[in-house]
């Protein structure tokens, strides 16, 4: 089961290098979008906040099999046969 957790990670970390960062030029597509949010999101149309979704769901799916990953580490065998 634990080998299942590292290819999680691992295929949630290469679709967060690929798809959450493409296009690459100028800039990552994720990075601006999250600086035109932080400065206030102004103009932004729906198609945009839906682009920000689309490109945020790697990463958001990398973090959660990271917290996963560690959670499942805190819990040894020898907690769960007790």
């Amino acid at each position: 089961m634990n080998k299942k957790k590292n290819n999680n990670i691992v295929l949630a970390l290469l679709a967060s290098l690929t798809l959450g960062l493409a296009p690459f030029t100028p800039e990552p597509h994720i990075f601006g979008k999250l600086k035109w949010v932080f400065g206030g999101a102004n103009g932004m149309q729906p198609m945009d906040w839906f682009d920000l979704l689309m490109h945020g769901a790697p990463w958001t799916w990398l973090i959660v099999e990271i917290i996963r990953f560690g959670l499942s580490k805190k819990t040894t065998p020898e907690s769960k046969s007790k």
